[in-house]
């Protein structure tokens, strides 16, 4: 049955919020826990947990449009299912909010009235409605005492609500002047969760009344504190007016979102310079990203000493679509295969000599990393784990060796494919790789040439690169990488001499290749390029 899920009220104060960016798309399967949104309140820009799972059906609103709280913000079920009749009664809940606003109004009104006697500077935060079905919620751990001093961003509390644990995030600066709910303890939402103020101020009234000031502070009213209270306002009127101009900043202080200071620092803006556009005049999103600065730089030449070093510059160039493929293909790969890796060493003083030797036949030219391709067939013959594919039903075994060899081009990388890698000679093997390469290369290469590899070689070991880890490419379960010939002191036979290695490193997919196998693919491997003589057989 479909889910309606409608805009959350993510602080204590929020009363809409923009959609700064949808994580998931109509038609995406969704899973409790998932990230559907980043929303934007009037305070941060938080994301919004799915506490549900299906197919996500609708938008209700788009990215960048605002929308009250309880607005229909979208609709998850089952893949398929017919939700007109949710979508035709979308009007009702904003019909709703409209009758109460009413009654919203007066008892706002009745709240400031009862509020009045809120000492100046003293914030009262109450249980949030961190989900869109929470009617209470619980205090899982405070990550704050009475008494500690808070700024804008700290995370205060994790709140258990009825679908997650969530940090609460403090939205005012000053001291935590009394907590309402402890630790372990279950509150309505809008209950009195904590009091942030300025130190020593005395919040007991507030307290009595349950986060309001009803007729407790009526009682007060002789005391000394309403003369402080007749004072301090006065100062800070007095230190705001100089600052009206701009409406962001209060004593000195500029009022943005989270998200709008970090894409301000990103572009090296002064906030200072920025108009916001949202509650009380705080730099939202929009603001930054909409903001010129090129005005401002040049009247801030005239005035300053400082002498800059250089000009920053950035240039965006579009995607190809080898390069969204190339990020769409080890994307999936990286963040869905279980990889490790293995890393051994070659001893390759033998299989220097015998490809000294091969080339010495005319019109024949063998490079080392034919010899590790070719060698790759054949121990993948010896280790068929290693030669297959992982499907979710199904383990599967390829009894053909297609060995894929990985090729750097202008635009990125391509991996051509040998056919039938273990029946071919060397020198065949080398010049199919070498026709191969120069068609990828020259942009020539056939799909049929780049299709249906069941593993890969990757050799960064002309450019003096001695280790390295490549991601594998899927379908494959495994990808070879092959680093540089170096020449270094080794043991020979109780004594120190110098020699030539190599350093191969098998990265494997686990759900296919174990430990143990991957070990032993690699020795055989070893094998194989330190006795070339075996692959002339």
């Amino acid at each position: 049955m479909a889910t309606v899920i409608n805009m959350p009220r993510l602080s204590d104060t929020m009363e809409e919020g923009v959609v700064a960016q949808w994580l998931k798309k109509v038609g995406d399967k969704v899973e409790e826990g998932d990230i559907l949104a980043e929303i934007e309140t009037d305070k941060a820009t938080m994301e919004f947990e799915s506490f549900y799972e299906g197919t996500l059906l609708h938008i209700g609103i788009q990215e960048g449009e605002t929308s009250p709280v309880d607005k229909l913000l979208a609709i998850i079920g089952e893949e398929g299912e017919d939700i007109s009749a949710l979508l035709n009664g979308e009007a009702e809940p904003v019909k709703e909010e409209a009758a109460t606003e009413e009654t919203k109004e007066e008892t706002t009104s009745e709240a400031s009235t009862e509020s009045a006697a809120i000492p100046e500077g003293v914030n009262v935060i109450a249980m949030p409605r961190l989900s869109d079905t929470m009617t209470d919620g619980t205090v899982a751990s405070w990550l704050k005492k009475v008494g500690d001093k808070v700024e804008e961003g700290d995370i205060l509390a994790e709140i258990e609500t009825d679908k997650a644990t969530m940090e609460f995030e403090c939205f005012y600066e000053g001291t935590i002047l009394h907590i309402g709910v402890q630790e372990g303890e279950t509150a309505p939402v809008d209950s009195l969760l904590t009091i942030i103020g300025p130190e020593g101020t005395d919040v007991s009234a507030i307290v009595a009344s349950g986060g309001t000031a009803s007729a407790a502070p009526a009682e007060e009213k002789p005391a000394a504190t309403p003369e402080k209270k007749e004072t301090k306002p006065v100062a800070k009127v007095e230190e705001a007016k100089p600052a009206a101009t701009t409406s962001n900043t209060s004593n000195g202080r500029v009022f943005a979102s989270p998200l709008a200071k970090k894409i301000a620092a990103d572009k090296g803006f002064n906030l200072a310079d920025i108009t916001g556009s949202g509650e009380n005049g705080r730099i939202i999103k929009k603001d930054v990203e909409n903001f010129t600065p090129a005005a401002k730089v040049e009247a801030s030449a005239a005035t300053t000493t400082v002498i800059a070093a250089g000009e920053e510059k950035s240039e965006e160039v579009k995607n190809s679509q080898m390069r969204k493929a190339i990020a769409k293909s080890l994307g999936n790969s990286k963040f869905t295969a279980p990889d490790f890796s293995l890393n051994i060493e070659v001893d390759m003083d033998n299989a220097m000599a015998s490809r000294k030797t091969i080339n010495a036949i005319p019109d024949v030219k063998v490079s080392f990393n034919d010899m590790v391709v070719k060698a790759c067939a054949m121990a993948l013959k010896k280790h068929p784990q290693v030669n297959t594919s992982w499907s979710d039903a199904n383990t599967i075994y390829h009894s053909h060796i297609h060995v894929g060899v990985a090729v750097a081009v202008d635009d990125g990388l391509l991996v051509p494919v040998i056919k039938h890698t273990d029946s071919l000679s060397l020198t065949q093997i080398g010049a199919g790789i070498r026709d191969l390469a120069g068609k990828a290369r020259n942009k020539k290469l056939a799909p049929a040439e780049m299709q249906g590899s069941t593993f890969t070689v990757s050799n960064l070991g002309m450019f003096g690169i001695q280790n390295f880890n490549s991601i594998i490419n899927q379908p494959n379960s495994a990808i070879l990488s092959v680093g540089a010939i170096v020449q270094k002191p080794v043991v020979k036979d109780g004594q120190i001499v110098v020699g030539n290695t190599m350093n191969l490193t098998l990265t494997c997919d686990h759900r296919t290749v174990d430990g143990a196998v991957g070990a032993q693919f690699l020795q055989t491997l070893k094998t194989f390029i330190e006795n070339p003589v075996t692959m002339l057989a």
